[in-house]
């Protein structure tokens, strides 16, 4: 009994001590959760936000039992980004991870959830990867659903695709009454703890969407624009590509940011990803101008612009991967439709009118994009921006446009702007499966539980089709 009582009380002795520091089961909350990004052949980068002061490492390895590896300890302030790349990795393998972390300066470390992730695709591998359109969390009710988005990605992280892919307009600030650092930034965190769903075991990669406003027509020289504060949040939550060996892509820094990270290009397995971005490269907005105002009444300024295109002409054509995939958020960045838009401007080289204005427009430029996409055996072109499924083709390239993942409304968007095509409503994701023989496309319709019905479950394939075995299509 004698023994007893004095364990209790050195324990509560111990408790009292920790009590008195301020550090005693300190409550830790991860506002933004694990969230991977630009994966390598050797390398992954992690992200993941803290509202506490801590001390951190990484555990990782290829069993999911023990842990061959860790990262060194480091310190982080409360709110500050925590970023560490996990290196030493071996290709072609799946791996294992987790974050160890503690109060700054306490003596436990506590273990978050593992995960895992696969590193670089060796050719002749069969993997998949998913795509979402535009989600636009600001528009609640009208485009978006808190609940049907959080179930439609924790749907993709059942299939564990090896990575995936968001099409634009997903951190829009158009809406915001004040624009400043701190509430452009709230867009970016906003989306962490949903992407964080997917992005914990499957690396992350953004494209840039007009509604974001990272765009060339907003910068003024200073630190304080709406330019800015997108792209710095978006790098500062979202480890994106830069060019490093593995990643082509956009090299220039710009004042206040630094790279871009907005146009990048890899191989993984049989496949080549290229995402373009005219949003930084336009000296006119490309779409909505932000503060409001007119939209350009002269498209020929709505650009690539030179450098851009030259990387994109040179990764296409020194490319020989077997299978070729262009994304970006719209034809053009602006417009509605598919390839009714593919044959104007620097896109096809035609005006408004039908003349051909292309050499005149654009000198120096081989061929307009679509062309040179056709040109090089470009197998997809992913685009958002319509809010609606529709598959179509122009000279051999598939033109797939993506549906809202959470649109409450199952809504039939813009259909009127496809003249032809595969045209369906939302809601949901679509999943590509790439193999040596073939490419499965396959549109993944989400449903709230109250909408869910026999005929149409939540997670049907309410579309499909292959490139590669004979084309198929089928529609269900």
């Amino acid at each position: 009994m004698r023994t007893r009582v004095f364990c209790l009380a050195l324990a509560l002795a111990a408790l009292a001590c920790l009590v008195a520091s301020g550090r005693a089961f300190a409550t830790v909350t991860f506002t933004a959760p694990e969230l991977l990004g630009r994966p390598t052949a050797t390398s992954v980068a992690v992200n993941a936000v803290a509202d506490t002061a801590l001390d951190v490492y990484f555990q990782y390895g290829r069993s999911a039992k023990a842990y061959s590896a860790r990262t060194s300890t480091v310190a982080y302030a409360a709110g500050t980004p925590i970023v560490v790349t996990l290196n030493g990795l071996k290709a072609n393998t799946r791996y294992y991870y987790r974050l160890r972390y503690r109060p700054h300066g306490s003596g436990v470390f506590s273990a978050r959830p593992q995960h895992g992730f696969v590193t670089k695709r060796a050719a002749g591998s069969t993997f998949v990867f998913e795509i979402q359109g535009d989600s636009h969390p600001e528009r609640v009710k009208k485009m978006f659903d808190a609940a049907l988005y959080a179930q439609m990605l924790t749907s993709v992280a059942k299939d564990r695709p090896d990575f995936y892919l968001t099409s634009g307009d997903d951190f829009s600030v158009d809406t915001l009454k004040t624009v400043d650092a701190q509430t452009v930034a709230a867009r970016y965190t906003l989306q962490r703890p949903y992407l964080a769903l997917v992005g914990q075991s499957s690396p992350v990669f953004l494209v840039n969407g007009n509604h974001e406003q990272a765009a060339l027509a907003n910068l003024d020289g200073t630190a304080a624009n709406v330019a800015v504060w997108a792209q710095t949040a978006r790098n500062k939550y979202f480890p994106q590509p830069a060019p490093d060996g593995f990643y082509t892509g956009d090299a220039v820094p710009v004042p206040h940011i630094g790279l871009l990270r907005d146009y990048y290009a890899w191989t993984w397995g049989d496949a080549l990803f290229v995402v373009i971005d005219p949003y930084w490269h336009s000296p006119v907005p490309v779409d909505n101008v932000f503060g409001g105002g007119s939209k350009s009444t002269d498209k020929w300024q709505i650009t690539l612009g030179d450098a851009q295109y030259a990387w994109l002409k040179k990764t296409l054509e020194s490319s020989a991967a077997k299978y070729k995939f262009v994304f970006t958020h719209h034809v053009l960045g602006t417009g509605r439709g598919g390839i009714e838009e593919a044959g104007l401007y620097e896109w096809g080289g035609h005006n408004d009118k039908g003349v051909d204005e292309f050499a005149a427009k654009r000198p120096g430029w081989a061929l307009p994009i679509q062309q040179l996409m056709a040109a090089n055996h470009v197998t997809i072109f992913f685009q958002g921006h319509d809010h609606v499924f529709a598959r179509q083709e122009l000279g051999g390239v598939v033109y797939q446009s993506l549906p809202n993942p959470a649109d409450p409304n199952y809504a039939l968007n813009n259909a009127d702007a496809y003249l032809s095509g595969d045209v369906l409503p939302s809601s949901g994701r679509v999943r590509v499966t790439v193999s040596p023989q073939k490419v499965l496309v396959e549109y993944v319709r989400s449903y709230l539980p109250k909408d869910a019905t026999a005929q149409h479950p939540d997670g049907e394939i309410a579309f499909s089709y292959q490139i590669g075995a004979p084309l198929t299509v089928s529609r269900h």
